[in-house]
């Protein structure tokens, strides 16, 4: 690496020399030939119009003397011609065997009255010269000067230009050397630096007090590297705090890569599974319950939290399991031990339905004799209020005992649904039928609105007895408005029913609370009515097992609207 960013450098400086010398080699060469060239024809033209001044002027020596003179001194070939072009006189040949000239360049521009030039190869002596001619009286005369000398000179002037580009050359190949080993090992250094943090060393640093461009980089790289210690050391300690907090946890979490292999796994994990957990295996080698590998699949592929229950990673245990995605790729699940749980509920609700079906027998009982003494006694005022006291109370028990074994049944699992495709519409006109009078009784108008014509998954009986319950609440705490509104509406792939009434309306407090049992936002009307506080609780659990969502809405003084959906067929 060493060698090849050494020769990069240095090729480059080579390429930037020769280029600079060639460049130079030509255009000092070019203009010197171009210098001397435009020199030599300036002092030719100024000896040619002497030479035709004196040709003017002199009328003591011959055309032929006077060329040999002239030529002699402008070290040029002298030549006279007559108006015709022919030549009159030569300080080089016999003019007696001289072609005839008035075709030549020079010759045309002199004979019109112009100095006229011209630059080519004698047909007389073979050399290329370089001619000036001037007009005179009777003619024009002419200087030809051989440039045989001139591309001597420029020669000379370029083996010298070669030697000292050769020189410089060579001198700056040595400093381009220098330059290059210098730029090398600093790049080197930097090399080095960037290999080190690369392995790993964040602690490794490069000192480079040069303020040029290689020295503002190797300062960027070292901030850098102390920023990417910096950065390291705090994820690592966070690491090793969400690390603690994982394993301290009661529930077991595991993280599972994009490739579907274990990325991380708590210490309650380790314990679950039947044998240690194997970072970078796959998952299944360690869990191979269906439920739990279908719900981290699905949260990584849909990128959304799952939820299911495990029965089978540890026998007798029930798992409840949350998957959520990671932004990586891949997901995270924890699961939560709900054996317990399940079985103090479960404990719970037996006890309930223990409870409540040992005090039918009782109640009843209680409810018969105090219905018989009412019907014998004939006595005291006072007698048959008591009694009457009794028989009322009864029958709250007795309406309470049943809700409660009917909420345990529902809660339990125990009770079986038989769902069926049903009309929205006869749902509704059946809940309308059996409440119609009793609304009309107590001034109430009973009002039925539909807009669906897709049937839904129901149990009959079951949805009857969640619209007798919405029913009785809204005739109970709305029927001061009036007016009382069943109805279906599409809603996705559901279908939402609703009970809304025109009454006082619920506070928005106690909204949240309405599906717990036993909870009352009056409780004194609510007693005085004869409610158990079931009827809400009981229809949450049958629209729950039915697969839908309930929910209350209200506004003071505008009503309530109780909602619940069920699946399209």
């Amino acid at each position: 690496m060493r060698n090849r960013i050494f020769f990069k450098l240095l090729l480059a400086f080579l390429l930037v020399i020769a280029a600079t010398v060639v460049t130079i080699d030509f255009t000092v060469r070019r203009a010197w030939d171009k210098s001397l060239r435009e020199e030599i024809e300036r002092n030719l033209t100024q000896k040619t119009l002497l030479f035709a001044n004196r040709v003017n002027s002199d009328r003591t020596h011959s055309l032929q003397n006077m060329a040999a003179q002239e030529g002699q001194a402008a070290g040029a070939r002298a030549t006279v011609i007559d108006p015709t072009g022919k030549v009159l006189a030569d300080s080089e040949a016999d003019p007696s065997t001289m072609e005839n000239h008035s075709r030549r360049k020079e010759f045309i521009a002199a004979l019109n009255g112009n100095v006229g030039s011209d630059e080519r190869r004698s047909h007389t002596l073979g050399v290329s010269f370089l001619y000036i001619a001037a007009p005179v009286s009777g003619g024009a005369v002419r200087l030809a000067y051989p440039l045989s000398d001139l591309e001597a000179t420029s020669q000379r002037v370029r083996r010298t230009l070669l030697l000292s580009s050769a020189l410089a050359f060579v001198v700056a190949l040595l400093i381009a050397g220098i330059a290059a080993q210098y730029t090398t090992r600093r790049l080197r250094r930097i090399v080095t630096f960037a290999d080190q943090v690369a392995a790993g060393n964040l602690s490794a640093r490069i000192a480079e007090t040069s303020g040029d461009e290689i020295g503002h980089v190797a300062s960027a790289l070292d901030k850098t590297a102390r920023k990417l210690e910096e950065s390291f050391t705090a994820l690592q300690n966070s690491r090793h705090e969400l690390e603690v907090l994982l394993n301290s946890m009661q529930d077991a979490v595991i993280a599972i890569g994009p490739d579907g292999r274990v990325q991380w796994a708590n210490r309650g994990m380790d314990q679950l599974a039947a044998q240690r957990v194997r970072l970078g295996a796959p998952l299944v080698e360690t869990v191979r319950d269906p439920d739990f590998l279908s719900a981290v699949r699905g949260a990584a592929e849909s990128h959304a939290v799952r939820s299911a229950h495990a029965g089978s990673i540890v026998p007798g245990r029930n798992f409840e399991v949350t998957a959520a995605p990671m932004p990586g790729g891949g997901a995270v699940a924890v699961l939560r031990d709900l054996t317990e749980t399940e079985r103090v509920e479960k404990t719970r609700r037996d006890f309930i339905a223990n409870v409540s079906h040992e005090l039918r027998t009782p109640l009843t009982s209680i409810q018969g004799y105090a219905e018989t003494l009412l019907d014998s006694a004939a006595g005291s005022n006072h007698v048959r209020e008591f009694l009457e006291i009794i028989r009322k109370n009864a029958v709250r028990m007795s309406r309470l005992t049943e809700d409660l074994l009917t909420l345990a049944r529902v809660e339990s699992g125990e009770q079986h649904f038989d769902t069926q495709p049903v009309s929205p519409s006869e749902l509704l006109e059946e809940a309308a039928q059996n409440f119609r009078e009793i609304a009309r009784s107590q001034g109430i108008e009973l009002l039925v609105e539909n807009s669906v014509t897709v049937p839904v998954q129901a149990d009959r009986e079951a949805i009857h007895q969640v619209f007798s319950n919405l029913i009785d609440n809204a005739l109970k705490y709305g029927g001061s408005g009036g007016r009382l509104v069943l109805g279906a509406q599409p809603a996705g792939r559901t279908v939402e029913f609703y009970v809304r009434d025109f009454g006082a309306g619920i506070p928005s407090e106690h909204l949240p609370r309405l599906f717990e049992r036993f909870y009352r936002v009056d409780k004194a009307r609510s007693r005085e009515s004869g409610g158990t506080g079931l009827g809400l609780a009981i229809a949450k659990h049958i629209v729950l097992a039915h697969r839908g969502t309930i929910r209350a809405e209200s506004e003071l003084n505008h009503g309530s609207t109780f909602l619940f959906t069920l699946p399209k067929v």
